[in-house]
């Protein structure tokens, strides 16, 4: 790996770069703050009803990058010689009163909707199921190992907390029937939980059975304080401690039967969208650096994927998640369609949907690719790009693969950019998983997630299109147009660290 590493850097040197200094130059000179601002203003605006999945706004998003993508002479990539590429969804009614969880064993019950459980989320993979329950713990006496043997197929709990994002990235995978959040909920934040009343929810037929969020549940700690005292569970069972590997206290006494019925009321689809610049070399152009970003955002409270209303303001607007990578996105295929050159790997532009619902967009495309993914050589994914620190960016799964060092070398050849590239601020997030770039990565392809980082206006009606840094939103774009030339036009291709590759590709636990 090492070798390797040094001789890519080696031909990113200062001397190579300066060689194509001016046709590049040209490119990156398109992009500036002010048609940033302009374009976030697009489609962040009230107008977009904060782009839920699905809904007409979020079609006219994709419209819009489609007519931009037109405009600057990329080819189709889409469905049928289009831009768009759509997948299906289905659009359900969920009535709370359609939930039960029953409890058999040492202490049967049934827990009731809306005063023991809440459903939050999902629904179990089949409408009447029943698995064992399972306590996510550090390392109490008598846990198993945390493996898909504990877990596949059963009903999960854990403690929710600060924390849980983390926890959960390592539990998805092992593919539960359900996850319990457990936590002393008090009424003040239990009443504001999703699952109380009547809703229309959204639903991807697409996502496989290792894919797919499985049912998540929150449950009152009093609630299940009796079941696990009764069955056995050491106190602590719901504690992770530290660093240590998660393990799991198996309940074999104990069945949890779940039904969870819901009405379809309409098949619908969302949208992708792809352009491609196809590459000037014979040979390289065969391959493809990808360019992300997903252009849908949560919407308003009626959407149900979380907005809260805040006094008359009812849009979350997602000016910085992800309008400000959406707007990376195009402005980086303008840049790259003005210079003088063509790089010599093609190159494919995409902004998804359905980021928000469970990375839906990215993932349709990474089972139903509309170029071989096998030759997609890197994707580097722009998520919520246009706040905080002017000189700071978090570079996301530098670590797997020698796209880190290579990152670096841009931002030290290109000091007019004043961006110092970091690593993962917010490890306790498990960010990693939690954009687009996971899709591709987990199927072999080298990936940088690039972020400026979480802030008060995450997912609020408060992430408005005037708390964007245009300026340094069109600094760090000029970066990643620097790093998307090196990387298109360097023969070898970027290569993952063997130990990444085989805990993320090669089937090990994360």
């Amino acid at each position: 790996m090492r070798c390797r590493l040094n001789l890519l850097l080696a031909v990113l040197t200062v001397p190579v770069a300066a060689q194509r200094q001016q046709p590049a130059a040209r490119g990156a000179a398109v992009i500036t703050a002010e048609e940033v601002r302009r374009r976030i203003g697009i489609i962040a605006a009230d107008s977009m009803l904060g782009r839920a999945t699905p809904s007409p706004q979020l079609d006219q998003v994709a419209a819009y990058v489609a007519a931009e993508f037109r405009r600057f002479g990329l080819k189709p990539g889409g469905d049928s010689g289009t831009y768009l590429q759509r997948y299906p969804l289905e659009v359900e009614r969920f009535d709370p009163e359609s939930v039960s969880v029953r409890i058999a064993g040492p202490v049967p019950a049934t827990w009731r909707t809306g005063r023991d459980v809440l459903l939050v989320e999902g629904q179990p993979a089949t409408g009447d199921s029943a698995g064992a329950g399972v306590v996510i713990t550090g390392s109490p006496q008598g846990a198993a190992a945390f493996d898909s043997s504990a877990v596949t197929g059963k009903v999960v709990f854990l403690a929710y907390g600060p924390g849980v994002n983390a926890v959960a990235v390592k539990v998805l995978p092992l593919r539960p029937l359900a996850l319990v959040l457990v936590a002393d909920f008090p009424d003040s934040i239990w009443e504001k939980l999703p699952g109380h009343a009547a809703s229309v929810r959204v639903r991807n037929p697409s996502e496989e059975d290792g894919s797919a969020i499985p049912a998540v549940f929150a449950v009152r700690a009093g609630t299940t304080r009796t079941l696990f005292t009764q069955a056995g569970a050491p106190p602590d069972s719901l504690r992770v401690w530290g660093e240590r590997p998660l393990a799991a206290h198996s309940l074999p006494a104990v069945r949890v039967q779940l039904a969870v019925h819901q009405q379809l009321l309409e098949r619908t689809s969302a949208p992708n969208v792809v352009g491609i610049l196809e590459g000037d070399d014979a040979t390289l152009k065969k391959e493809y650096v990808l360019f992300t970003a997903h252009m849908d955002h949560i919407g308003t409270p009626a959407a149900g994927e979380g907005c809260t209303a805040r006094g008359a303001d009812s849009i979350c607007n997602g000016a910085d998640d992800d309008g400000s990578g959406t707007v990376a996105v195009i402005e980086l295929a303008q840049a790259f369609t003005t210079a003088r050159e063509r790089p010599k790997r093609s190159l494919v532009f995409m902004t998804v949907s359905g980021e928000e619902r469970g990375l839906w967009g990215s993932a349709y495309f990474a089972e139903h690719p509309t170029v071989p993914l096998a030759n997609v050589v890197a994707d580097l994914n722009s998520d919520m790009v246009g706040r905080n620190a002017k000189d700071t960016l978090a570079v996301i799964g530098r670590e797997h693969s020698n796209l880190g060092g290579v990152v670096d070398s841009i931002a030290l050849a290109h000091p007019e950019l004043n961006i110092k590239p970091v690593g993962d601020l917010w490890p306790q997030e498990g960010l990693y998983y939690r954009s687009d770039h996971y899709n591709f990565a987990r199927k072999g392809v080298p990936i940088l997630f690039f972020t400026t980082g979480l802030h008060p206006d995450y997912h609020q009606v408060t992430d408005s299109p005037d708390k964007i840094d245009a300026e340094k939103e069109a600094r760090f774009a000029r970066l990643v147009f620097y790093l998307g030339l090196a990387v298109a036009n360097t023969t070898a291709r970027p290569q993952w660290n063997a130990q990444s590759y085989k805990r993320i590709v090669g089937g090990g636990t994360n």
